[in-house]
């Protein structure tokens, strides 16, 4: 069995989801690998941050160029826990992303909804990996936010 494979890296946005959760941000983790590598992690921090772009993904991507010393991530995968959002796939576009692999459907506000094809051509999506795991955690998070 191969150690590294998509359920762990998902497990280890899970991670970045959970500091998320506990600083009162929507539950959102991403971490970018390389070559079997976790090269970035990122969870959302729009709250802490005071800005609406602080999306996990878009975190990931600018610690990863920046660890590559490359704007392309052509040769990486973006795991994340719900679907990116029209702003995010728009950036994971530019990017040249290799392969995406997300937790969650975004019923709400994903890229798919607008439009499929917002990632660059060559991306490979995988959807569904820990998604059961993914949903519960943002409706539990949304659950706390509405008590």
């Amino acid at each position: 069995m191969d150690f590294y494979n998509d359920e762990y890296f998902m497990r280890e946005a899970m991670k970045e989801a959970v500091k998320a959760f506990e600083i009162g941000e929507v539950p959102v983790g991403a971490v970018i690998v390389c070559q079997n590598k976790i090269i970035a992690r990122a969870h959302n921090q729009t709250e802490k941050l005071t800005d609406a772009t602080a999306h996990a993904e878009m975190l990931a991507i600018t610690s990863a160029a920046n660890y590559l010393g490359s704007k392309y991530l052509n040769e990486c995968t973006l795991f994340v826990t719900l679907e990116p959002c029209v702003m995010c796939a728009g950036a994971l576009h530019w990017t040249q992303l290799q392969k995406l692999v997300f937790g969650a459907d975004d019923v709400q506000r994903g890229y798919s909804l607008v439009n499929s094809s917002l990632l660059h051509p060559k991306t490979e999506v995988i959807k569904g990996v820990k998604a059961a795991e993914s949903k519960e955690f943002l409706d539990k998070f949304f659950k706390r936010i509405r008590e």
